[in-house]
């Protein structure tokens, strides 16, 4: 592993650098990676963005967005930046098959590899690692790691700054969840004070939906959701054809989870959909409920205890039954 003095050593001359998140890149993951990409391209580096595939078009209007290559649509051009690459930045995923078939050509790039992250068990795959579990986001760590790391909080401009507002605002629940601490809210106050316009960057996330997404939510609750109170659980299940009814594109299921959540007294919610390839889950929970537990051992995933994800190779039904089946092995956690 490099130190933080090798690698600072590293930057202090233009380098042709990759910035790369998770598939279907959600807040956090792209507001993080344009957020360093804004402060890399003040410091004179040749930096590209490249997610492994399409993201939200509520996310799209952040700075830098223009620039940004997405890998499933321009492949051989992705492959050769990567290749070129002196450095590679890992943000908000910690093992490469997170990054789809763009994996296997960071794995075997000869460019230094910088995982930022704040999820469980990373895989070792990277030269420098600048992670912690208990932050809220990414975002706030690459925050830290431009401010406290290189010492360079003066670049945190109007543009880093909205961008890192986004992905802490969105992976905390737009400051609801437990890991938001003071320690977030205070690198909130600098964001705000280098530019970032709160109340705007609100409006353009949560407050631009359209008109098919909307209906899309409202079917989902009135049609689709379960409820199961002897497990204070809820279940939301998709069909590929129910979305296709409502013309869903990327971003149209984000959040819906967190509606069969706030259900009172509820402490585990489900949004089951069916995929083109696969059967995607995505869990939330409340307390010390570890959702990520579920998807780890038998849904193969993971991420953090109160928000976490998994897939499946069964059908939409075979899945969902067997999420239920799992309920009465947790029925005293849930029913504390």
């Amino acid at each position: 592993m490099l130190d933080i003095a090798q690698l600072s050593a590293l930057l202090s001359q233009p380098k042709k650098i990759v910035i790369t998140t998770h598939h279907k890149p959600d807040g956090d993951a792209l507001g993080s990676s344009l957020g360093l990409y804004n402060y890399l391209v003040q410091r004179g580096h040749h930096a590209k963005v490249i997610t492994p595939t399409d993201y939200p078009a509520f996310l799209e209007w952040m700075p830098g967005n223009e620039e940004v290559i997405i890998y499933t649509q321009h492949v051989e051009q992705s492959n050769q930046l990567i290749a070129d690459a002196e450095i590679i930045f890992c943000l908000d995923f910690n093992a490469l098959s997170r990054i789809n078939e763009m994996g296997e050509e960071v794995g075997k790039a000869s460019a230094v590899r910088v995982m930022i992250d704040h999820h469980l068990e990373p895989q070792d795959f990277d030269d420098y690692r600048y992670w912690n579990i208990n932050a809220c986001a990414t975002a706030q760590l690459v925050y830290d790691f431009i401010a406290k790391e290189l010492n360079d909080k003066d670049l945190v401009n109007k543009d880093v700054a909205t961008c890192l507002y986004t992905g802490i605002m969105t992976d905390s629940g737009s400051f609801r969840l437990p890991n938001t601490t003071s320690a977030v809210h205070r690198t909130i106050a600098d964001l705000i004070d280098a530019g970032a316009v709160n109340w705007r960057i609100h409006e353009l996330v949560y407050n631009s939906a359209t008109e098919n997404r909307l209906r899309f939510l409202g079917y989902c609750l009135s049609q689709k959701l379960e409820v199961l109170y002897e497990y204070n659980t809820a279940i939301i299940a998709v069909t590929n054809a129910e979305l296709n009814q409502y013309d869903s594109a990327t971003g149209d299921t984000e959040g819906i989870v967190n509606y069969a959540l706030s259900i009172s007294g509820i402490k585990l919610a489900a949004f089951i959909v069916e995929r083109k390839d696969k059967v995607k889950l995505s869990l939330r929970s409340k307390g010390e409920f570890p959702a990520n537990e579920i998807c780890k051992k038998y849904f193969n995933g993971g991420g953090h205890r109160n928000a976490a994800g998994g897939q499946s190779d069964d059908t939409l039904d075979a899945v969902v039954t067997q999420f239920k089946q799992l309920l009465p092995d947790y029925k005293s956690l849930l029913t504390l």
